[in-house]
């Protein structure tokens, strides 16, 4: 048996060691050049002249290219033919590739690429969301706009109301392995692009359109990626791209990693948000109306911005039942780098939105924020009668039958001692006037599927060799999340191997075509199921064999713990297929799988744009110094929903890191651009990402015990994005501490760093 086992990632030895080889690493042909892009070092203006003398003439250095070279189409946007590879004429932020050095060494054409000489014609730019509403600089026609009831009478005829605004930072990926590409041209007009891409099928479309080639001409291969977390679902575009014109050219292999700090300047990041609220309410804590408006800083070019704000309109309830509420959002174009896929997908910013307004609420009232996020939970499953008439959807009209929250919540408030320790703390809180202590437990409802509903499809093929060894392929890549070791999980408990005999391939758009980006927490889903249907289409070959072979009922024929049952008979798997294909039975197939029961018009804001929820809650406790902001995340526990767990240990770790990074998000995490335009922020050194000291003393995790009640993989759950909305414990935690230094709301936003914190807690003793 191999499902529901806590079995290592596939590769732990190699990461372990160092042996896992990721593209950097990859051994390189004698001949390859290796590349970088010139830089524009204004936010927004036209280029007058380029003198690139300089950088031609420097050591190492074959070609320099700018968008006037390119054979055919200068783009790199995922679908809105708005991001040149290299500038034109126009330029739109500070860090835009603006020319193309091919040289002999990565350090030569660093180094060349600095020495361009521009000369522009200065515009003012955009920058912040204000700036963007002043100039009416958004993309798409006018707001999106999401119904349900009638917010605005809701909120006039409540006895009670609040209004407020929440800030809400950005996010560096800051994956460990940075974007990198590798382009091989061979004969006969074919490329083949090694790329650390999250979207393989994409990066292929793409370099397709660049060089005038058919798909077919275009192979792309990604063996691992050292963490993605979104950024390289879009952005590894430019750099394959980029290294395939440049092969192309030369007729010899060509390289490009972006160094860091390029990686900072020129990379999308997590969408800046501001919320702006109006909510009525009854003396309980009841939400009787609620309003929202979502104002988003989208960057200078579309990239994925409408999907990711639709998917924070789409979490605007999180886990709470609106019976009348309206979500405006608002797509506003800047001039600073564009705002593209992070792990949550705009889903963060929406359900921050909604714990925000609870816990004003419960301030407003004096209430224990739990006891109104109870008040306003969805009913669970099992609390919804038949056939009722008063069925609960979401505000855009999903039926929520699925919903589990008020049980695990429950559970989690009586094995965290929740109530126990929030007394505990009121009274801690009275005896130290410096230092504050904060609890809070926030719920994640997280939908899965992606919004454009063709993406929901994935495919497979395996292998079955007749020494009983097992090679598949499929279309997700593996980015550490652990994906490669499910899937091959899947395949041995569907022919009834041990692991050892099951072997994954690199992800190759010459294998699997079509492939779907490893995203939307879709991975195991998708590819698990495709690899299923891929390996029972050979057990079913094999079972029609051995049926009539044995003169058995094809009912009778099953596999396990390594042999075949044919009724009475049972001879070792690598005999059966040995057998199967001494008489010539098939032995190998593709698979495919197609979510079923999902429709979605983002227009009318209406549809099941989601398989199913994925559930969550957590109770975080802080303290902090309520005279420097300083702050200690102290204990984390957490209980989530996976469903049936494919694999325990794997999804341990995504949910403890998935927190991790989520409290890195709302505490240490913050851009910070200059009145240029410039990102300040562009390293390690002025970029806190939480390291290992960050990580609480206590951290209990546990996994609910409940399957899918949807037909998924072995009734398992997605596991790579809802754990990060965990974090929103943490942030609530240090607004419960920072409300013991007064009587006001402290009213605080993200990031919330040492000096937002301080200032938290001043408003909560002197007001705005």
């Amino acid at each position: 048996m191999t499902i529901g086992y806590s079995l290592p990632h596939d590769a732990a030895t190699l990461h372990a060691t160092g042996r896992a080889r990721y593209l950097d690493d990859q051994p390189l042909p004698q001949n390859t050049l290796h590349l970088a892009f010139g830089l524009s070092k204004i936010a927004r203006g036209k280029i007058v002249k380029m003198d690139l003398s300089e950088v031609l003439n420097s050591e190492g250095v074959l070609r320099v290219l700018t968008s006037k070279d390119l054979p055919f189409d200068n783009d790199t946007s995922p679908g809105a033919k708005d991001e040149p590879l290299l500038a034109e004429t126009d330029v739109y932020y500070v860090g835009q590739p603006v020319f193309l050095v091919i040289a002999s060494s990565h350090l030569a054409a660093r180094k060349a690429a600095r020495k361009g000489k521009l000369k522009y014609e200065t515009y003012t730019p955009i920058l912040t969301i204000q700036q963007a509403l002043d100039a009416d600089s958004r993309f798409e026609e006018g707001p999106r706009i999401y119904r349900k009831g009638d917010a605005e009478t809701a909120i006039t005829l409540s006895n009670f109301k609040l209004s407020g605004t929440l800030m809400i930072g950005g996010q560096e990926h800051f994956y460990l392995e940075g974007q990198a590409a590798l382009a091989i041209p061979s004969e006969d007009d074919e490329i083949t692009v090694h790329s650390s891409t999250q979207h393989p099928s994409e990066v292929q479309h793409k370099v397709a359109d660049a060089l005038g080639f058919g798909m077919h001409q275009v192979r792309v291969e990604v063996r691992r990626m050292g963490g993605g977390f979104g950024g390289k679902e879009s952005q590894a575009n430019g750099l394959a791209i980029a290294c395939a014109v440049a092969a192309i050219e030369t007729d010899r292999p060509c390289k490009m990693r972006y160094d860091r700090d390029d990686d900072f300047i020129i990379t999308g990041k997590r969408h800046e948000f501001k919320i702006e609220y109006e909510v009525g309410f009854d003396e309980k804590g009841k939400i009787n109306g609620l309003s929202f408006i979502h104002y988003v800083r989208c960057g200078w070019s579309q990239d994925l911005s409408l999907p990711v704000s639709d998917r924070a309109m789409l979490h605007a309830d999180n886990a709470y039942s609106l019976d009348n509420c309206r979500i405006e959002s608002h797509r506003l174009r800047t001039n600073t780098q564009s705002a593209t896929a992070f792990r949550g997908f705009g889903g963060p910013q929406g359900m921050l939105g909604i714990e925000r307004v609870i816990d004003h609420i419960a301030h407003h009232l004096g209430k224990d924020p739990l006891i109104v996020r109870q008040r306003n939970y969805y009913k669970d499953a099992k609390d919804i009668r038949p056939n009722a008439k008063d069925t609960q959807t979401t505000p855009y009209g999903m039926k929520v039958k699925d919903f589990i929250l008020n049980a695990m919540t429950d559970e989690i408030v009586k094995t965290s001692d929740y109530h126990t320790r929030r007394k505990e703390i009121e009274v801690w809180n009275l005896d130290n006037s410096v230092l504050k202590r904060g609890i809070a437990l926030t719920p994640v409802k997280f939908g899965i599927s992606f919004t454009l509903t063709h993406l929901n499809q994935a495919g497979a093929l395996v292998h079955l060799y007749q020494d009983g060894t097992v090679r598949l392929n499929h279309g997700g890549t593996e980015m550490g999340q652990g994906l490669f070791q499910k899937v091959a999980q899947v395949a041995a408990k569907s022919f009834g191997v041990d692991l050892g005999s099951v072997k994954i391939t690199a992800t190759d758009t010459d294998k699997v075509p079509n492939t779907s980006a490893t995203a939307a927490s879709s991975g195991s889903d998708l590819n698990g199921m495709a690899v299923k249907l891929a390996c029972e289409t050979i057990c079913d070959r094999m079972s029609e064999f051995l049926a009539k072979y044995y003169q058995e009922k094809i009912t009778n024929v099953r596999f396990a713990e390594g042999s075949v049952h044919i009724g009475k008979h049972e001879i070792s798997f690598t005999s059966a297929v040995q057998l199967c294909y001494q008489n010539r039975i098939s032995l190998s197939a593709t698979g495919f799988y197609k979510t079923p029961d999902i429709s979605w018009d983002r227009i009318k804001g209406y549809g099941r744009p989601f398989f199913y929820f994925a559930h969550g809650v957590s109770v975080s406790e802080v303290v902090i110094d309520t005279l420097t902001g300083e702050n200690r995340l102290l204990r984390a526990d957490i209980l989530h929903d996976v469903g049936v767990s494919l694999n325990p240990s794997i999804d341990i770790g995504q949910v403890e890191g998935g927190y991790v990074q989520g409290v890195g998000w709302l505490t240490t995490e913050e851009l910070v651009w200059d009145d240029t335009g410039k990102l300040m922020t562009h390293a390690p050194s002025t970029y806190k990402i939480p390291v290992s000291s960050d990580r609480p003393d206590i951290f209990n995790v546990t996994l609910w015990k409940n399957e899918n009640s949807e037909e998924t993989i072995y009734r398992s759950k997605a596991v790579g994005e809802p754990p990060l909305m965990l974090g929103l414990s943490a942030f609530f935690a240090l607004s419960h501490a920072a409300s013991f230094c007064g009587q006001n709301y402290p009213d605080l936003s993200t990031p919330a760093t040492h000096e937002r914190l301080f200032w938290a807690c001043e408003r909560a003793q002197h007001g705005n």
